[in-house]
């Protein structure tokens, strides 16, 4: 969900300043990165948790299967954990 956008805008159209995903842009992608990522994820940022609560969430639950989001250090699992541990709630059909 939340990963095909932090890996999708980091890696492939990180030098694009308008790229929005799913009501998200290039740096709140970026915010939420460190939450998802395999190796020492910590928890999210109020920014990036600010950038969740405008999200299109279940938008983003369209990229939860992505087949490129582990190859590229991303924890789709723990992407779909932000909400919740962002406090919001999650959409009931991802």
């Amino acid at each position: 969900m939340i990963m095909v956008f932090l890996l999708f805008a980091d890696q492939m159209l990180i030098k694009s300043n308008s790229f929005t995903l799913c009501n998200l842009s290039k740096d709140d992608l970026i915010s939420c990165k460190p939450s998802v990522t395999e190796e020492s994820p910590v928890d999210p940022t109020s920014q990036c948790c600010s950038a969740m609560s405008k999200a299109d969430l279940p938008c983003l639950c369209g990229y939860k299967n992505s087949m490129f989001l582990p190859s590229l250090g991303i924890d789709p699992a723990m992407a779909m954990q932000l909400p919740v541990k962002c406090k919001l709630i999650p959409p009931t059909t991802c």
